[in-house]
């Protein structure tokens, strides 16, 4: 690559895209607030996250910022790119994940990162990382049909091919083998972007990270004041199981966090505050939540087109 990486204009970027997507979710609070937490990493750099804890329309929300540097990358990341062990490497992005409170209301998820991995007398290895993605447990196809709408914005500048490649790697990405389910109805995901140079690949991570407000707060809007009652939030909370399961299982960016020596308050800050498993549990059918796994936990074109 000709071009060197600008790093002070992606953490520039990182961070004034937390204070946004910050600010944009306190304002649908009427009282509860972020706290922010500042943090450092003994080996080298540091964040601050951000957790909003409690509230009438999200029970919990955390949205990270994290910088950090490594004298050689985890397994997580060389397993499918040996050529970056034994490299210095220098980490950052924005990750979040947002449990709301009405089961009506779907968890999201949303991650931009850049990752540069140096060596002595040797060119650096950069790319860039990302998508996000949507966990509803009351689908409306109208939801599901705006948000991949606006995943489809974000990547139209950049080439007609771009959405369906990204869009079929998040279905591929956030899938529980052993459920033989994906985790929701998708979105985007990306990694190891490079190309055609930085300028085009940082605009790209910039605009997936600009639409996630604009694909998720509608939804919220929507929904946060649909009646509910025992039985769904129940169904919620068996839902965010599978939630945990994920990140615990398959999520590379929770490995990674936890191989590098990270700060475990801000990576598992993306596990709900309440979740709950039951033995052999199985839907009613005809029902909403049979319809859950009938309709949406499928790989499937949103957008007909």
């Amino acid at each position: 690559m000709s071009q060197d990486p600008e790093i002070a204009a992606v953490k520039q970027y990182l961070l004034d895209l937390q204070d946004r997507i910050c600010a944009a979710l306190a304002a649908e609070e009427p009282a509860a607030r972020f706290a922010e937490d500042a943090w450092q990493r003994e080996e080298g750099g540091g964040g601050r996250s951000r957790v909003l804890a409690n509230g009438e329309v999200f029970e919990q929300g955390g949205v990270n910022f994290s910088h950090v540097f490594g004298a050689s990358l985890p397994p997580s990341a060389t397993a499918k790119r040996p050529e970056l062990a034994n490299r210095q490497f220098e980490a950052m992005g924005v990750s979040l994940v947002i449990h709301p409170r009405n089961p009506y209301v779907p968890t999201s998820h949303a991650n931009v990162r850049f990752f540069i991995a140096k060596k002595d007398g040797e060119s650096s290895i950069w790319w860039f990382g990302g998508g996000f993605d949507l966990t509803p447990f009351y689908p409306f196809l109208e939801d599901v049909e705006h948000w991949h709408r606006t995943a489809r914005a974000a990547c139209q500048p950049f080439g007609a091919e771009v959405y369906p490649k990204y869009k079929k790697w998040c279905d591929e990405y956030f899938f529980l083998k052993h459920r033989n389910e994906t985790r929701g109805v998708g979105g985007l995901f990306f990694d190891d972007l490079n190309e055609p140079d930085f300028d085009q690949a940082f605009a790209f991570m910039q605009s997936v990270g600009d639409h996630y407000i604009p694909a998720y707060l509608p939804i919220v809007q929507k929904r946060r004041n649909t009646p509910y009652g025992e039985r769904e939030r129940d169904f919620q909370l068996y839902r965010r199981g599978r939630y945990v399961e994920f990140n615990l299982v398959y999520d590379r960016g929770t490995l990674f966090g936890l191989q590098t020596g990270g700060r475990t308050e801000s990576i598992l800050m993306s596990l709900p505050p309440l979740a709950r498993w039951q033995y052999n549990w199985q839907p009613e059918a005809g029902s909403p939540e049979a319809e859950l796994y009938e309709k949406y936990l499928k790989p499937q074109n949103w957008l007909g087109n």
